[in-house]
């Protein structure tokens, strides 16, 4: 059980560093950068909505697939459908903050906000058991 949690925390791990790299290679992140806010305007609105809205379609999709799992089954019986569940979920999160880096660098405060709710979803034992019980 331990060997597959470790698996899907590596997993998660990659993920979170490549995005942080990325960040700081193509987004060339400074403070300065930082502390200005982007304008909003009527065609830049949707790259402010849109990790809202990965973030409640991400989670939205994890739970569905996790309702699938019969709850009679083992933690351990269950684990591959929380591995997908949670690949599919960090996929999602991963996805829009690249879309932000690459098509609007204005905004790179939401795909870093992004960045950190994706490395506070790292995959433990406990949030496991959590997130079969709701």
């Amino acid at each position: 059980m331990t060997e597959k949690i470790k698996t899907l925390q590596t997993i998660h791990f990659a993920l979170c560093a490549g995005l942080i790299v990325a960040y700081f290679v193509i987004g060339e992140i400074s403070v300065e950068k930082l502390k200005t806010i982007p304008t909003i305007d009527s065609s830049s609105i949707v790259f402010a909505i849109i990790p809202f809205l990965a973030i409640i379609m991400a989670n939205f999709l994890f739970k569905s697939q996790l309702k699938q799992v019969d709850r009679n089954l083992k933690l351990e019986d269950k684990l591959p459908v929380y591995q997908t569940a949670s690949i599919i979920r960090w996929a999602i999160l991963e996805g829009v903050a690249f879309i932000i880096l690459i098509l609007k660098p204005d905004f790179l405060i939401f795909g870093i906000l992004v960045i950190i709710y994706l490395i506070f979803l790292r995959p433990t034992e406990e949030k496991i058991t959590n997130d079969f019980s709701e």
